[in-house]
Order: C-alpha cells, then sequence, then structure tokens
C-alpha cells in the first residue's frame, strides 16, 4: 500500500488511541501514539508529522498549551484538536491559535478520516506553496551572479575550488554587493560542511550579548540568564557559520573567537564544558580591516585567520557593463512576481541606469525596479516610471562631476563629504531614518552603523 503520511495521536484514552492507530495504519499511515504532553513533545520533537490529533485534556497540561509548541516547532504540521469538553469557545481558541479543525467527543473513525484527509491536502498545498516561495527567492538571489564581467566571473570560478576545501574566508566589498549571497553560494556547492548555514549579524547584536549569541550559556551564567541557551557556533556544527559584519565584534570577544578558530573547541557561558566546534567560518564585512588592524580595532591574528581565502566583490559603478542584463533579469522576475506584462526598458531609461553610481550597489537596482514594477502601468518603463518610483535622476553637473574644478586648500576627507551630506539628508527628512536610507540607496543598518561610528545619536 502507498505511503500516504505519518501521524501523531496524543490522547489520554486508551480506547481512542488504539481505535484511531489501527485503522489509519490500515489506510496506509504511519501512526505514533502518546498518553502525556510531556510524551507528545518528545516524539513531535523527533520526527515531522504531517497531521496531529490532540486531546485537549492531559494528564500532565493542557492541549491549547501543547499546541501552540507543536506550531513553534513546525509551522506545517495540522492539528486536528479533540476534546469531549468542547464548546464553541473552545474550538475558535483552537483554531486561532492555529489549528487545522476541531472534532468533538464522540466522533465517528469515518469523521476523523474526513479531517484527516482535509488536512493532508491542507498539508500539501502549504508545502506546494512553500517550494514556490523558495523558487522565487533563488531566482532572486541568483542575480548576483549574473553578468560578464571578468570580476565577477573570477568570483565564481574562486567559489567552485572553495567548495572544495575546509579554509575560512573573507568576503569584504561595499554594502549591497552581495556578499550573504555569496556565502549561501558557497554553503550550497559546499563538499565538506553540509550541515546548516547559521548567520550573525554582528551589526546588530548588542555588545553585551555578543558573547552570549555566538556562545551560548547556561541558566543562571549571569542576571538574566533564566534557561540555557545554545550558542549560534553549536547550532553550526557541522555546517558554516556566517559572520556578517565581521568588523564590529568587540576586541575581547575577537580573542575569544580566535582561540575557537585555533583550537575547534570552546565552552559556554558559565560552564565548563567543553564542546568541539566543527565547522567553517565565513566572514564579511564592509570596512577595511587592514585600517582597523592598524588602528587597533580589531586583531591582526584573527584577521589572518579569517583572511585565508579573500573574495571581493566589485560596487556596481565598477561593472556597468552588466547593468542591462541585471536590470532585465529584475524585471523579469518582478513581472512575473507582481502579475505584470512588462517587456522592457526604454533606452531613455537604461541610459539613466548606465549614468548613475548605484551607491546601494545591485541591492538598489533590485529594490528600484521593485517599486517601478509596482508602480507601472504600462508594458515599458519610461523615465516617467523611475521618477514615479521615486528614482532621483541625477543631473548633467552631477552626472560629470569630473569637470568641476576644487579648491586645492579646501579639500575634505571623503568620510568627511559623507558625514556632511548625509546630516544634510537626516535634517531634510525630520530624521526619518527609513526614508533617508531609502532616498541615499542604503539600508537602514548601514545607516546606523555609520552614525553610530560618527557618535551621532537622535
Amino acid at each position: 500500500m502507498k505511503y500516504k503520511g505519518k501521524i501523531l495521536v496524543v490522547d489520554d484514552e486508551i480506547d481512542i488511541r488504539e481505535s484511531l492507530s489501527h485503522f489509519f495504519k490500515k489506510e496506509g499511515y504511519s501512526v505514533d501514539s502518546a498518553s502525556s504532553k510531556k510524551e507528545a513533545l518528545d516524539l513531535f520533537s523527533k520526527y515531522e508529522y504531517d497531521v496531529v490529533f490532540l486531546d485537549l485534556k492531559l494528564p500532565d497540561g493542557n492541549g491549547l498549551d501543547l499546541l501552540k509548541e507543536f506550531l513553534e516547532l513546525n509551522l506545517e504540521s495540522q492539528i486536528i484538536v479533540i476534546s469531549a469538553y468542547g464548546n464553541i469557545e473552545t474550538a475558535v481558541s483552537a483554531i486561532k491559535l492555529g489549528a487545522f479543525d476541531f472534532l468533538e467527543k464522540p466522533f465517528s473513525i469515518y469523521q476523523a478520516k474526513l479531517a484527516l484527509e482535509k488536512a493532508i491536502e491542507k498539508k500539501k498545498l502549504t508545502l506546494e506553496n512553500l517550494y514556490l516561495k523558495l523558487s522565487l527567492k533563488e531566482k532572486e538571489e541568483q542575480a548576483l551572479f549574473i553578468g560578464e564581467d571578468p570580476k565577477i566571473k573570477q568570483v565564481l570560478e574562486k567559489a567552485k575550488i572553495i567548495a572544495t576545501t575546509d579554509s575560512n574566508i573573507l568576503i569584504t566589498g561595499e554594502s549591497g554587493t552581495g556578499k550573504g549571497l555569496l556565502a549561501k553560494k558557497i554553503h550550497e556547492m559546499d563538499l565538506i560542511y553540509k550541515g546548516p548555514f547559521v548567520c550573525v549579524d554582528c551589526g546588530s547584536i548588542v555588545p553585551t550579548l555578543f558573547e552570549s549569541e555566538l556562545f551560548g550559556h547556561v541558566k543562571g551564567a549571569f542576571t538574566g540568564a533564566h534557561t540555557s541557551k545554545i550558542g549560534k557556533i553549536e547550532l553550526a556544527q557541522g555546517g558554516i557559520l556566517f559572520l556578517d559584519e565581521i568588523g564590529n565584534i568587540p576586541l575581547d570577544l575577537q580573542a575569544k573567537l580566535l582561540k575557537v578558530i585555533d583550537e575547534k573547541e570552546f565552552c559556554p557561558v558559565g560552564s565548563n564544558k567543553i564542546i568541539k566546534a566543527n565547522l567553517r567560518i565565513i566572514a564579511a564585512t564592509n570596512k577595511n580591516l587592514k585600517e582597523e588592524v592598524k588602528k587597533g580595532n580589531f586583531r591582526e591574528d584573527l584577521y589572518y585567520r579569517l583572511n585565508v581565502v579573500h573574495f571581493h566583490l566589485p560596487p556596481l559603478r565598477e561593472r556597468k557593463g552588466d547593468i542591462p542584463l541585471l536590470a532585465n533579469y529584475f524585471l523579469n522576475y518582478y513581472s512575473k512576481k507582481f502579475n505584470k506584462n512588462i517587456k522592457s526598458f526604454s533606452s531613455e531609461a537604461m541610459n539613466i541606469f548606465l549614468n548613475y553610481d548605484w551607491p546601494g550597489n545591485v541591492r538598489e537596482l533590485k529594490h528600484l525596479i521593485e517599486r517601478i514594477v509596482i508602480f507601472s502601468t504600462k508594458n515599458i518603463i519610461t523615465k516617467k516610471d523611475l521618477i514615479l518610483a521615486d528614482f532621483e535622476i541625477p543631473s548633467k553637473k552631477a552626472s560629470n562631476t569630473s569637470e568641476e574644478t576644487i579648491d586645492s586648500e579646501n579639500i575634505l576627507p571623503l568620510e568627511e563629504v559623507e558625514k556632511n551630506y548625509i546630516l544634510k539628508v537626516l535634517k531634510a527628512l525630520n530624521w526619518n531614518k527609513s526614508l533617508a536610507s531609502k532616498k541615499l540607496g542604503i539600508d537602514r543598518k548601514t545607516l546606523s552603523l555609520k552614525l553610530k561610528k560618527w557618535n551621532i545619536i537622535n
């Protein structure tokens, strides 16, 4: 008989467990059963169930509480709540929490069968939608690797080679060039570390929580540690730990990370238990780490441990020949996503793209075209569509800055020019950081990091 799915029956009444298990096994399903909350959680944590029949009254806990825990562990599992004490309020509460259906005891075996078949169909549709979204996401992320520029082709060739080794990797490049996407691509191709891909955004973690985030902690390790927590290093066992914006890790933690790399082991905060660290580290940054080493902000020994293999992603302004390819790729992607029939760009619109410097790089181009497609009502994108999507078209003066004269006595450092301009933009927009980052063509995280670096708080 064809295998139809895996079911868990949770009920403290043995007759119900046995009758449902016997019937569904005959129908071709794999069935497990549990008589308590603890037993059910143990099973649910180990196996993936398509459908769960869950009694609301259990000897060691409330079924609605267990329903919440099930859905936290696996949103795709369909939960059918059963109870002899059911009423409309209980049914509504269960459905609001995420249950698929509600059966009130006594119910016939055929009522249970009908509910099961509907739940299996819902699970199938849920997975199909999930696979479709993942497929679209994969197509979106492939944009980084579209292009004929020799620099991008070299990156891909190096990625294929490094996937056969266990060396640590450092990826550099401006914000928006696709450092995280390259790390994921390397993970996809990795022949050694096939385990999970675990990302740590070093730019958004509160400094005092860095150590706990990376190494985990045991209960009572510090004030507020009411439960134990597994750190990202342990979660990445057998896979890749991606340290995004590595330049933001505090110096004291850099020493501990160096020890993990050298000794391949670590201890959670507040524990003497030694845990082996079997993983590859990929770090990324938009900072110049060599300069950070000179300034004393980054350990030289850690820099060389991470920089065994170096990838640099060029900014979009250095690979302008790829702009038409990328623009058309995103146009096709978002046209399908939003069910529109947009075919191409006008030559005027494409020339505007080619004469723009793209400070936000590929990410800025992607988000711009998404907005353009949302607002467009025609099948060809024109200059008007760019304006409608809030794209500030560069003036001729801005695009010919090389012809402007500069007073040699009043030359400012590039960072100071950037700082002054960003502050002017923020003031003009009443310190709306989300709008400012959009206008500047950078993400909000990058803007926040710059303000933090300049000690500007608002």
